[in-house]
């Protein structure tokens, strides 16, 4: 019964935190940070489940293998996962609530005494302002920007082949074993 309870109250964050959640009942209270954090790993770990079980159908890359069987391979997991993700838009991970906390973190990050050197270094290789869009590659004729570790830390914690990084002002969830742009928020970066 612990279970059950344990995950249905998951799911109600997870409902709470969803983009239309605000729409459907304007009366509930904005989740707290911990609710957001909880409810966007919970998204997280669907999705690296997801990545596994496809990486899982394709064969080993070898160690000893050649940069065009390491490209062959990483497109091919794209492929997968677009085609699994073939629904994703703007906010499956980055809910209005987890692009408030984002927002607030960075604020916070960036006024504190070194906040114009961390903010100097993340626009430093920023690309600026592309076009961007959820379950695509990111573009490889962009740089990824540096992602200073006074921002990580406050951040919610990524898995093994997930990062984040800095498109203008706009954070992006990017997995870097297929190079998907997962989702991307507004603009969080403080002008």
């Amino acid at each position: 019964m612990i279970r059950r309870t344990g995950r249905l109250a998951l799911l109600c964050v997870a409902m709470a935190t969803s983009p239309g959640a605000s729409a459907i009942n304007p009366t509930l209270p904005p989740p707290s940070a911990t609710e957001t954090t909880v409810a966007f790993e919970a998204r997280l770990s669907d999705y690296v489940a997801l990545h596994r079980k496809l990486e899982s159908t394709l064969p080993k890359l070898q160690t000893q293998g050649t940069p065009e069987e390491a490209d062959k391979h990483r497109r091919t997991l794209g492929a997968l996962i677009q085609s699994a993700r073939h629904d994703a838009r703007p906010g499956d991970f980055f809910t209005p609530g987890m692009q408030a906390l984002a927002k607030r973190i960075l604020d916070a990050v960036l006024a504190g005494p070194e906040g114009r050197l961390i903010k100097a270094s993340i626009m430093d290789e920023n690309p600026g302002v592309p076009k961007l869009v959820v379950n695509e590659r990111y573009p490889s004729s962009l740089p990824l920007s540096t992602m200073p570790p006074q921002v990580l830390t406050k951040l919610p914690k990524l898995q093994e082949f997930l990062e984040y990084r800095f498109v203008g002002s706009r954070l992006i969830l990017l997995d870097t074993r297929c190079d998907i742009i997962l989702d991307f928020t507004d603009d969080v970066l403080p002008r």
